[in-house]
């Protein structure tokens, strides 16, 4: 869940934002592609050697045209420098947050299977004395639902469930995600519905970087244990796919704060992502075998008779590395009058959660994601997640229709 004292925040206030123009960066994002020759796991150490490339030459190398190099630099970015190491600076003035800005250059390898399994938590409960009250429609705190393992593997059982990771200034941080389908693109979608604040910090920061999809991450429930030194096909059975695009609410990035719920009624991103290593012509949909639809009207609270939130917690008493789910009936939170008011739940999943899709049955009998888990407490015991409504879905339609017939 979001943290309202999160425990990464840039190591020092920026002193001023960039001015230049914002970069049109779809284009760019897939024409980018790194490629580690060397890297450290587990830590934000990890980078090493890399080439570039949008075109390979006859060496096998790949190389980044002259005039793409050139609109990097506009942003500050020098690809030359980007390729070895200069992404994990983030005390530059220039930490790119604008909706336009995002750019996520794929490093292949970057994410082995310690990286993955390192990757922390990046948040901290809500203090529930940090909340505004009652403001709009507050139901009763709920009683804490405990969290039921996904019975392995994950893949027969919730496959369009997996993990986000990403860098964020204080290193690889973790969330959850969900596969959903794609109206433009029907049984092919390489759309995936995650939290807002796991892809941008919000009013202090911006985008954060390498950001990755793991679908059905440890399929077969490995303890940490056997996890150590496994091969990386038994941790990310169905690839490794990085966000070529990234698309969060204008409120998120305007109001995502540090304390309170500030933003949280607007903390929902959509991701489209490819296979790092280019795949095999799959889509994401094809490869694991499923996508959940996204309900953008989905009936009001006590019309509601469960939903079901599932993710990867990460906190104690968790560790990130197994699946888990909570399924109650839904009550109402509303932090600020005159933000929209979310759900809440019972459930006593921890950080790591957050992006981890909320799913209710439609009116045609059939599941659909109707949120994301946002928020809960420090000591657990309930999660809050975002109704979906115009923003959502004008989000959701504006990634779709950018990679129509893709």
């Amino acid at each position: 869940m979001r943290s309202i004292r999160p425990s990464f925040t840039a190591r020092r206030e920026r002193s001023a934002r960039r001015r230049t123009s914002p970069l049109s960066v779809v284009a760019l994002a897939a024409a980018l592609a790194l490629t580690a020759t060397a890297c450290e796991s587990g830590d934000a150490e990890a980078g090493g050697e890399a080439t570039a490339s949008a075109a390979a030459g006859g060496d096998g190398k790949i190389t980044i045209p002259d005039d793409i190099k050139d609109r990097l630099k506009e942003h500050g970015i020098d690809l030359d420098k980007w390729k070895d190491g200069a992404w994990k600076n983030w005390d530059r003035d220039d930490w790119l947050r604008e909706a336009k800005d995002y750019i996520n250059p794929i490093i292949e390898g970057l994410w082995d299977p310690d990286r993955m399994r390192e990757a922390d938590d990046p948040d901290r409960g809500v203090d529930d004395s940090d909340l505004s009250g009652d403001q709009g429609v507050t139901d009763p705190t709920p009683e804490p639902v405990d969290a039921q393992a996904v019975a392995p593997t994950y893949h027969a059982n919730a496959p369009q469930a997996g993990k986000v990771l990403f860098d964020s200034p204080d290193g690889p941080a973790v969330c959850s995600a969900t596969v959903v389908k794609d109206p433009a693109n029907p049984g092919k979608s390489n759309m995936v519905w995650t939290a807002g604040h796991c892809v941008h910090a919000g009013k202090s920061g911006g985008w954060y970087r390498n950001i990755a999809f793991v679908p059905s991450y440890n399929d077969a429930a490995m303890e940490t244990s056997e996890l150590e030194g496994a091969a990386r096909e038994k941790v990310a059975p169905y690839g490794v796919w990085w966000a070529d695009w990234a698309q969060t609410s204008d409120q998120w990035i305007a109001q995502g704060g540090q304390t309170g719920g500030d933003g949280a009624s607007y903390d929902f991103a959509v991701l489209h992502v490819k296979p790092e290593a280019g795949g095999n012509g799959k889509s994401l949909e094809e490869t694991v075998g499923s996508a959940l639809p996204v309900n953008f009207n989905a009936p009001a609270v006590p019309d509601v008779a469960s939903m079901k939130a599932i993710g990867y917690p990460a906190a104690a008493p968790f560790d990130g590395q197994k699946l888990y789910q909570c399924q109650d009936k839904p009550g109402r939170l509303s932090i600020n009058a005159s933000d929209p008011t979310m759900y809440r739940i019972g459930c006593t999943m921890t950080g790591g959660s957050s992006g981890g899709g909320w799913v209710a049955t439609g009116s045609d009998g059939k599941p659909a994601l109707v949120s994301n888990t946002s928020i809960g407490p420090v000591t657990s015991g309930w999660l809050a997640g975002p109704r979906l409504g115009k923003e959502a879905k004008d989000i959701f339609d504006s990634v779709s229709e950018k990679y129509t017939g893709q």
